[in-house]
């Protein structure tokens, strides 16, 4: 897959690459936050259909988020925001870079990844279209059935398949809504950590009709797909990481830099890989996991300033090795994430922390590496424990009960 960074001018526009002169594109749009089963199934949809056409399969990326980017806008009374402000986003599923390294396990060829700003948001569909159609060589244009484009999301699926029908140089391919229907998730997503240990249930399951319309009208909730970024975010804040998994078709994932800590995991027989304050990926509310840990080195981000690169062998060397079921560099693990409330009067630091215990028959060394979390199972909430020795004694629990998770997995 070869990946293309795109910086739209002051006025709007994309220097879109020239992929072929001769060879057609079918092109999907979006930001594919968490990858999740919706989006695979889109994205193979794309790749059937190119590999029919004898085309190219390309997607167009945004980053950063444009919901990000508009909520900036609106809070700072119109005022656009710079690179360095949007840098962080911590509601974010996953990381640009594990998007691509999905997409290209998923065989796409081209991934352009647009910088997404205002002077470009301000672009009606048309045209943007149009430039798919001119400068790509689209030929089919895939989407969700409940996609929308360009000046005020005005180019939804009716829009665009009359302008397909109309200009007659594009096809438009939609891909129904799948999965299991539709859920409500409150319009703001506090998180909210379970207050009992084991994988907590959804709270609407319990209740009849009547009470589930007082639940949504008293969170202010909407109606979202299960297979949808929203609400794998809302499940991910409440510790719900079975259901959130689930929604996804694959672990949620988690990457950053191990840093060095209080040491305090060491010396109890814990010692645990903590993990910076740059985090890629969304991280679940307070508690205790189950998953994985992979090392990826200190060199394992594959795609960071990469344009114009194949980096298929780099990602194939480089990650998938790692992230194989038996791999030496994957290990069972406990993952903490939380302010290590026992200890607070004594240190007096409440930072949230993410910090996972390997279950590895040997140390490992792994400061300064990039590493991989997996999450697999809640285990339970964050407790204040009266010594060392209580904690010690949770700490062994938390173990077996990982172990005995992750052999099922």
């Amino acid at each position: 897959m070869r990946i293309s960074r795109l910086t739209p001018d002051e006025s709007g526009i994309v220097p879109w690459p020239t992929l072929s002169v001769s060879k057609k594109a079918v092109v999907t749009v979006g930001v594919f936050d968490g990858m999740h089963r919706g989006h695979t199934a889109l994205l193979e949809r794309v790749k059937t259909l190119a590999e029919q056409q004898r085309a190219y399969s390309v997607v167009v990326m945004f980053d950063p988020r444009p919901g990000v980017v508009h909520q900036f806008v609106k809070d700072h009374h119109g005022l656009e925001p710079t690179a360095e402000d949007v840098a962080t986003d911590p509601q974010a599923l996953m990381s640009v870079d594990e998007r691509a390294h999905r997409m290209a396990q998923l065989g796409i060829d081209h991934l352009l990844i647009v910088s997404y700003g205002m002077a470009f948001a301000a672009k009606s569909y048309r045209f943007f279209l149009g430039q798919l159609v001119g400068k790509l060589g689209m030929r089919t244009l895939v989407l969700g059935s409940d996609a929308a484009m360009g000046s005020n999301r005005s180019g939804d699926i009716a829009a665009i398949q009359r302008l397909a029908e109309a200009t007659g140089v594009f096809q438009l391919d939609v891909v129904e809504d799948l999965g299991p229907g539709y859920t409500r998730v409150p319009r703001a997503i506090v998180p909210q950590a379970p207050k009992e240990a084991g994988e907590p249930d959804d709270p609407l399951t319990h209740m009849n009709k009547d009470e589930q319309r007082a639940w949504s009208k008293s969170h202010d909730a909407a109606k979202v797909r299960v297979w949808s970024s929203t609400n794998v975010r809302y499940l991910l804040s409440q510790g719900r990481m079975v259901e959130a998994n689930d929604a996804l078709g694959h672990s949620h994932v988690i990457e950053g830099e191990v840093v060095h800590g209080e040491q305090r995991g060491r010396n109890l027989g814990f010692p645990t890989a903590n993990l910076g304050d740059s985090v890629g990926g969304y991280i679940p509310v307070d508690g205790v996991y189950a998953g994985w840990l992979i090392d990826l080195g200190e060199h394992g981000k594959d795609f960071d300033n990469l344009e114009g690169e194949d980096t298929a062998a780099i990602s194939q060397a480089n990650v998938d090795a790692r992230v194989s079921p038996g791999s030496p560099w994957r290990w069972p693990a406990a993952i903490s994430i939380g302010t290590k409330e026992t200890y607070e009067e004594e240190t007096g630091l409440q930072q949230r922390v993410v910090e996972a215990y390997a279950m590895s028959d040997h140390w490992l060394d792994l400061y300064d590496h990039d590493v991989r979390i997996e999450f697999t199972n809640f285990l339970r909430p964050q407790f204040k424990y009266n010594s060392s020795e209580e904690l010690v004694a949770q700490l062994k629990n938390d173990e077996q009960k990982s172990l005995t998770l992750l052999k099922t997995k």
